[in-house]
């Protein structure tokens, strides 16, 4: 059975250093047989959770936008790969926009993520994981993905303030190649 990769991009810059290293993820995935695709949430029209709670009642988000054909990848997905730099402390707005939607899952106590596999991919523009607020992205996927049941395959971070250093890190692409192939894998 062929493995399906979903990459959710969160940064605002289409080609920046999180989206290589997560292209790096993608390559590895199809390396290893799997079908990949990559989604890049800057160019969506995502808007924010309403607390309508219609959702509970209805079994799926009554917000009409581009959210929508979301859903069912994430549901259909055997991994997914969460790539944002760091702003200020944390996640980007865009991929903060789309895991506050991941809300709509509750109907189903979050079913459709039970057993996925999971990669992250964070960078930051500080010299420590610490001082950036890359550690409270971090514990926030920790925390998310032991709720929904998911396992943490891996995660590539790094140090990347300008565009086009993530090609000067040859480890972290490789890593990044690396978390491909395991989330791609059949194993």
């Amino acid at each position: 059975m062929i493995k399906k990769v979903l990459i959710l991009k969160g940064s605002p810059r289409e080609r920046g250093n999180s989206a290589t290293l997560a292209e790096r993820v993608a390559a590895g995935a199809r390396e290893a047989g799997a079908q990949v695709e990559s989604v890049y949430l800057h160019s969506l029209d995502i808007r924010p959770c309403d607390a309508c709670d219609e959702c509970q009642e209805k079994g799926s988000c009554i917000i009409e936008d581009d959210m929508q054909p979301l859903y069912s990848k994430i549901s259909l997905a055997d991994a997914i790969v969460l790539a944002s730099p760091v702003y200020w402390f944390t996640v980007s707005a865009q991929l903060k926009l789309c895991i506050d939607r991941w809300y709509a899952f509750q109907a189903s106590r979050w079913k459709e993520f039970h057993g996925k596999r999971v990669g992250i991919i964070l960078t930051y523009g500080d010299t420590d994981l610490y001082t950036s607020g890359g550690i409270n992205a971090i514990h926030t996927f920790e925390t998310m993905f032991r709720f929904l049941r998911c396992e943490i395959v891996g995660m590539v971070y790094g140090t990347l303030m300008d565009v086009g250093d993530a090609e000067k890190h040859p480890e972290l692409l490789e890593q990044a190649y690396q978390l491909g192939q395991k989330l791609g894998s059949q194993a």
